[in-house]
């Protein structure tokens, strides 16, 4: 509790406090009352004017100096509450101290100070709660019907009481008509007065009899089958319907209507929410210098994102694209209100710079996010692979080791695995190169996860791009499959499982446990349910067959690699018994270097199979 004065000019502070003072001498005199049954002998009333102005006084004092008139009562809150319960408790303790100290407690009913603290918090929170409760039924009352959209709520759990809890507050815009929930045990029930009406396969005749308008989805838990079987109960009904993103895409985690949307495809992936240990994340985080390669790509940008909510001492942006650097940089400034920043443009590979960028900002963590990520491409450009995602990451590690960084976390890919392409070739060097540092003073780590829906290169922007012009929409292959996670989530996840390096010897490679793989031609088809059509009948899908480098499906772990779960239901970590030998690496990293500069592609996929026995270069 802080000591704040209320401000004096401020009629209502006047208002309340004499509203107050009526209620502590209320309160005395009813302890008295309650304590004789209600038969207050003569002498104790005398008594009782005695000690009011002490009452009046300590109780007065302790409320201005605790901030209690402070408030603005026609938003209390449950926060407003417990403050109210500790200020009242303490001025009963101040009471009882003085009357000790002042008359030894002779004569003076004990019973009357905890019948007295009891009153006065219920008269007290009674007042404001009343003061609440006429200005919002006021508001209701003022609030213009004719604008007003009657709204069904689907789901009955925490998001869903935040929802609810703003347009009961705000009902100029909307009239919420009720809840629709599966759990048994919420049917009849309500949510500040508004009630449960069934569960969500009512929908439709709850609509139509309560003339909804529009459809919120709040619900933080659920299958992908599940969000599947609730977008399409709410599309049959024919009633807009927008949906609240999961906490993890929620920044300020403040739940409110400003943040319902459209369903997009990521919701049908399902939701768990992610628990992380927010102690250890800020116990390597909080006060530190960070550096972030990558940082303006979508993995490197939401990492960012992430890493300011931890209050770091400075973050050091590091990308070679201006445009993303620059974007990052403004979000940042002008939407986190961050400024402990440097901006870094320039290459990973480029030794003298990141040296340089290393030995003047010295960071304690660095998150390695930058990388070249597109297969087909990277299978024309081998040597940029080499380039920027082996010589560039060897480079930044370098710097890392010189200037005694602490952490250094390797952003990896579920490439990486038996690769049949260039791309998860280069990454799994990254892999070993990354081993090949242990020792060195620096505890390096890397984390392994597939596909992140909306990510730069993602198939889901260019699906729906191709809607958008009417299709046909592209598919590689009937049976082809990922594995997905949002943007939000895999950054968080990695957070956590950069402070999960402590318990290990070093170079462990973390894996994200991603679910259930997707059919793409699945996902193809869910786009285009979402956007109000129907798959090969309003838009064509065709099959183009795979690309260069391109797989059936992708794994995780790969053969040798004993796999074992952490502390984190999301988080696995790889126990190899293969060590990366790092002389052997460097000898043939510097051929690959050698044949990446002579643009030599066969060259290039010769030293990646020497380096990496399991990699198959795809004939596609």
């Amino acid at each position: 509790m802080k000591l704040s004065l209320p401000n004096l000019r401020n009629l209502n502070f006047y208002v309340m406090l004499l509203a107050d003072m009526m209620i502590f001498t209320l309160a005395l005199y009813g302890a008295y009352l309650f304590r004789f049954d209600l038969s207050l002998p003569p002498a104790y009333f005398i008594q009782f004017k005695g000690l009011l102005k002490y009452v009046l006084t300590f109780k007065a004092v302790l409320f201005v100096l605790f901030g209690l008139y402070q408030g603005m009562w026609r938003y209390t809150s449950l926060d407003d509450y417990w403050k109210l319960l500790r200020i009242t408790a303490l001025q009963s303790l101040v009471l009882i101290c003085f009357v000790v100290f002042r008359f030894t407690f002779v004569g003076v009913p004990r019973s009357i100070f905890v019948l007295d603290w009891i009153l006065t918090l219920l008269m007290c929170s009674g007042l404001r709660l009343s003061i609440r409760a006429f200005f919002t039924k006021s508001e209701s009352l003022l609030a213009p019907a004719v604008d007003r959209k009657n709204v069904l709520v689907v789901g009955a759990g925490g998001s869903a009481e935040k929802i609810s809890r703003e347009m009961t507050s705000n009902p100029a815009q909307y009239n919420l008509v009720g809840f629709l929930d599966d759990n048994p045990g919420k049917q009849g029930r309500t949510i500040h007065g508004k009630p449960v009406l069934g569960q969500i396969k009512n929908m439709d005749t709850v609509v139509k009899r309560l003339s909804v308008d529009e459809i919120f989805i709040a619900i933080s838990e659920a299958s992908g089958k599940e969000m599947r079987r609730i977008a399409d109960t709410c599309k049959a009904t024919g009633v807009p319907f927008k949906i609240l993103p999961a906490m993890t895409e929620i920044m300020d985690g403040k739940v409110n209507i400003k943040a319902l949307r459209d369903v997009d495809y990521l919701d049908l992936l399902g939701r768990s929410p992610v628990s992380l240990d927010t102690d250890r994340i800020e116990a390597y985080l909080t006060g530190q210098t960070v550096l972030v390669t990558g940082c303006g790509g979508s993995i490197g940008s939401e990492l960012c994102r992430q890493i300011v909510r931890f209050k770091p001492r400075h973050i050091v942006l590091v990308d070679s694209s201006e445009y993303n650097l620059y974007q990052i940089q403004m979000e940042l400034h002008y939407e986190f209100g961050f400024t402990d920043y440097t901006t870094v443009l320039g290459s990973i590979a480029d030794a003298e710079l990141m040296t340089l960028t290393f030995e003047a900002h010295r960071p304690s963590v660095v998150f390695h996010a930058a990388a070249y990520k597109h297969v087909p491409m990277l299978e024309r450009n081998p040597w940029q692979a080499v380039h920027n995602n082996i010589v560039g990451s060897e480079t930044i590690m370098k710097a890392a080791v010189a200037a005694k960084v602490e952490r250094f976390v390797l952003v990896s890919t579920d490439k990486a695995v038996r690769p049949t392409n260039v791309m998860g070739a280069s990454k799994r060097v990254t892999e070993l190169l990354m081993q090949s540092h242990l020792g060195t003073g620096t505890r390096f780590m890397a984390v392994r996860f597939g596909n992140v829906v909306g990510s730069s290169g993602s198939v889901v922007p260019l699906f729906r791009r191709q809607i958008e012009a009417g299709g046909p929409v592209t598919v590689t292959h009937p049976d082809v499959t990922r594995y997905f996670m949002s943007i939000s989530e895999a950054s968080q996840l990695i957070l956590q499982a950069g402070s999960m390096g402590d318990a290990g010897t070093g170079g462990e490679i973390f894996v994200l446990d991603m679910g259930v793989p997707v059919k793409i031609a699945d996902m193809a088809r869910d786009l285009v349910r979402l956007s109000g059509m129907e798959p090969d009948v309003d838009v064509e899908i065709v099959f183009t067959g795979l690309r260069e480098g391109e797989k059936l499906f992708e794994e995780l772990i790969t053969e040798g690699e004993g796999i074992v779960r952490t502390e984190h239901e999301k988080i696995l970590v790889l126990g190899s018994e293969v060590k990366a030998d790092g002389e052997a690496l460097a000898v043939e990293v510097e051929k690959l270097v050698a044949a990446g500069d002579a643009h030599d592609g066969d060259a290039v996929r010769t030293v990646l199979k020497r380096l990496v026995p399991e990699y198959e270069p795809d004939s596609n």
